[in-house]
């Protein structure tokens, strides 16, 4: 195996040597494969933090330097936002939100009209963050995955053709939270955009892993909208973003109202402030987008064609050495990371995944996920759960629940790390016995 990359990249990265204790009493090395939840952040983000925090203050309406500062900080961020993702900043607006989470919700209430039923176009494969927020005031239908957890095309172009354009949006993940699998997100748009049909791209799963480019306004494959988070990019201090069109964000009422969105009011009147104030009610979070534009800048200095390429290579490795594993089955693309970013899903024949986790945990000092991972319809469909089951769930729901255990990378891990999984892995598999009566205590937390 070539030198990993990996660990050329741990130096930029908190918390990579920290010892944590395991059940025996003993310390190891924590290894981190819960990155899909959130990465630990960058040693240039926290002193990019601690270098801004002498100049930090209220922004916009102060007369003080340290305002003025931070004002100008602040306004000239959203130009490094779009430029990370190659968007036009004279046609679209950079909005700051806490998460990708509320980026979703606040745009499903912008676009929505009252006593309009337009269609929207999730897919099943979903995070709850780009299914739930549709809901209510629109009419949700699902593009359909095969077997293996691939989006379908054919379903996608069957669907608009079935709404006969009614299809306001269609919301996708660039890529899964799941299985990994990278969506043809431009192809994606140039078949929604046949069908006078706009594209939100949930990109929390890729801002940080591979490009992103959202292409120019004219072009068939533009990405219409895009959503990311911070803390999974290596700057956990509570910033999300939310980028389109300057126009979808200059009509209407915000979903939030109070300072900061307005332009003028009286008792009887309100005049709106324009994009993006208009829907950053509050305080907004300087701090948070000090971490975000610093955590662009050190991605961009590593390159993102590097962190992809090193993640694939990674991910290979990893799907190979778990074929070793007894009893162990792979969920998504089982042979190679061609279409997928470094997140793989597996469970152990006989063993629940929050046993297998929990194991991994206070054994091996490796966090891993297990469970559902907020995408409960898209689990269900790689674990062909009967809608028979699925309704015992639904009426009976206590008890251990189906899912998976995850293991995602960040661009820090390495072979290393990988082959001490293995390692723990078959040890787990060869003495299933002891380790489903010690950790029995797992099922009933």
């Amino acid at each position: 195996m070539s030198m990993d990359l990996g660990t050329n990249y741990r130096g930029l990265v908190v918390g990579v040597n920290t010892s944590v204790p395991l059940e025996n009493g003993n310390y190891v090395t924590a290894i981190n494969f819960d990155n899909a939840a959130t990465t630990p952040p960058f040693t240039s983000v926290l002193q990019a933090i601690n270098n801004f925090s002498p100049w930090y203050s209220s922004i916009h309406r102060g007369t003080g330097y340290k305002s003025q500062y931070s004002s100008e900080f602040f306004d000239k961020s959203r130009e490094i936002i779009a430029s990370f993702v190659k968007a036009d900043y004279n046609t679209n607006t950079v909005i700051y939100v806490k998460n990708t989470t509320e980026a979703i919700n606040k745009l499903a209430n912008r676009l929505y009209k009252y006593g309009h039923k337009n269609v929207i176009l999730s897919t099943e494969m979903e995070h709850h963050s780009d299914d739930l927020p549709w809901r209510d005031n629109y009419e949700v239908d699902y593009i359909a995955v095969d077997y293996n957890g691939r989006l379908s095309l054919k379903s996608l172009e069957y669907k608009l053709q079935r709404h006969g354009g009614r299809v306001k949006l269609v919301a996708v993940s660039g890529a899964s939270n799941v299985t990994g699998f990278l969506n043809p997100i431009h192809e994606i748009a140039e078949i929604a955009h046949k069908y006078r049909a706009k594209i939100l791209v949930d990109g929390a799963q890729l801002a940080s892993h591979a490009e992103i480019d959202m292409k120019p306004d004219h072009s068939v494959q533009h990405i219409d909208y895009l959503a990311f988070s911070a803390h999974k990019m290596y700057a956990p201090f509570g910033t999300g973003v939310l980028i389109g069109p300057k126009d979808t964000f200059s009509r209407g009422e915000p979903d939030y109202k109070g300072g900061g969105t307005i332009d003028l009011v009286t008792h009887n009147y309100v005049r709106w402030a324009p994009a993006p104030e208009r829907d950053e009610a509050g305080t907004p979070n300087v701090m948070g987008v000090v971490a975000l534009v610093e955590a662009i800048k050190t991605l961009n200095n590593i390159g993102m064609h590097h962190i992809e390429q090193n993640e694939k290579t990674l991910t290979d490795y990893t799907l190979q050495r778990l074929k070793c594993v007894p009893d162990l089955q792979l969920y998504g693309n089982t042979e190679d990371s061609s279409d997928r970013v470094g997140i793989i899903t597996f469970n152990i024949k006989d063993m629940h995944h929050r046993i297998i986790a929990t194991i991994l945990s206070h054994e091996y000092g490796i966090a891993v996920r297990s469970g559902c991972f907020c995408a409960h319809p898209y689990i269900a469909k790689l674990l062909d759960i009967s809608k028979k089951d699925l309704k015992k769930l639904i009426k009976f729901g206590d008890g251990p629940r189906p899912g998976m255990v995850r293991i995602s990378f960040g661009l820090y891990n390495t072979t290393e790390e990988v082959d001490i999984l293995i390692k723990a892995l078959i040890h787990i598999t060869d003495h299933k016995a002891y380790y489903l009566e010690k950790y029995q205590f797992a099922l009933e937390s």
